[in-house]
């Protein structure tokens, strides 16, 4: 009878904020939001700067600074590895750390990202210059991260890896089949280095055992002599593997690095 009269209190306090909202002048965005979250924002300012692309970014005197997505793609980015590690972490409880990370790296990467935005329906909401449609881009990956920063500052932890379990790992991820799908990430890294027409290097450091006796081997990356990533295995080509994974994102998320790495082709062609 106690459970029945406080489930029947949480449905009156939620029908009654659903109320609320049919009379806001934001009611469209609130019920879009709530489509996809399952519940109403307390905060809708943040979902909104969550939406908003770069190339739409708007001036917020208060704060001197232009609001736009980015620094909530930041945060998201971040909570998102968290809970995906947390996630991957208890289903595979008998498997590697190179395990693990290769997991939770196709999971978050950012085609899979893209896709899950469109079918959760943010990409119709992200506010951006229209020319940015026509091209390729993860705009939608990044705003579904942003999305999910925002969840976290709105909300908390608890609710946003209720989130990421509930709407995106439940309906739209097959974790065994990811798991088991490999994902050359030195393959990709030739791609991007064959495209910029950059020398790609790989060095092992070292070679030692763990504390079961197993060979471990650790491995650099160098693109234009310059280290890109450093990666460790239980093989050359898992160590490869990984610092391939490194250096794929440096050059996701650093531009000077990558600025770095193609002058010092220019230079090397001046000389």
């Amino acid at each position: 009878m106690y459970y029945s009269k406080k489930i029947q209190l949480k449905v009156n306090k939620y029908f009654l904020k659903g109320l609320r909202f049919l009379f806001h002048p934001k009611k469209n965005a609130y019920f879009s939001l709530r489509k996809i979250l399952g519940f109403f924002p307390n905060n809708i300012l943040y979902y909104e700067e969550a939406l908003l692309h770069k190339s739409s970014s708007r001036e917020n005197r208060t704060q001197g600074r232009y609001k736009n997505n980015e620094r909530l793609e930041f945060l998201g980015d971040a909570v998102l590895n968290a809970v995906i590690a947390d996630i991957v972490f208890k289903k595979f409880k008998n498997r590697n750390e190179g395990f693990l990370t290769n997991t939770r790296s196709k999971i978050v990467k950012r085609e899979t990202m893209d896709q899950i935005s469109c079918k959760l329906g943010l990409n119709k909401l992200i506010i951006s210059s229209s020319n940015l449609h026509e091209q390729k881009n993860h705009v939608s990956g990044n705003a579904l991260e942003a999305f999910i920063g925002a969840i976290y500052l709105d909300q908390g932890y608890r609710k946003t890896y209720q989130f990421v379990k509930d709407k995106i790992i439940k309906k739209f991820i097959n974790i065994d089949a990811l798991a088991q799908k490999e994902v050359n990430f030195k393959s990709k890294l030739l791609e991007w280095s064959q495209k910029w027409r950059v020398e790609m290097k790989f060095n092992l450091v070292e070679n030692f055992k763990d504390s079961d006796h197993n060979p471990v081997f650790q491995s650099q990356v160098f693109l234009n002599d310059v280290l890109a990533g450093i990666g460790t295995g239980y093989s050359k080509k898992e160590s490869h593997q990984q610092a391939a994974h490194m250096a794929l994102k440096r050059i996701r998320t650093d531009k000077d690095f990558v600025n770095k790495v193609l002058e010092v082709d220019k230079s090397s062609e001046l000389s």
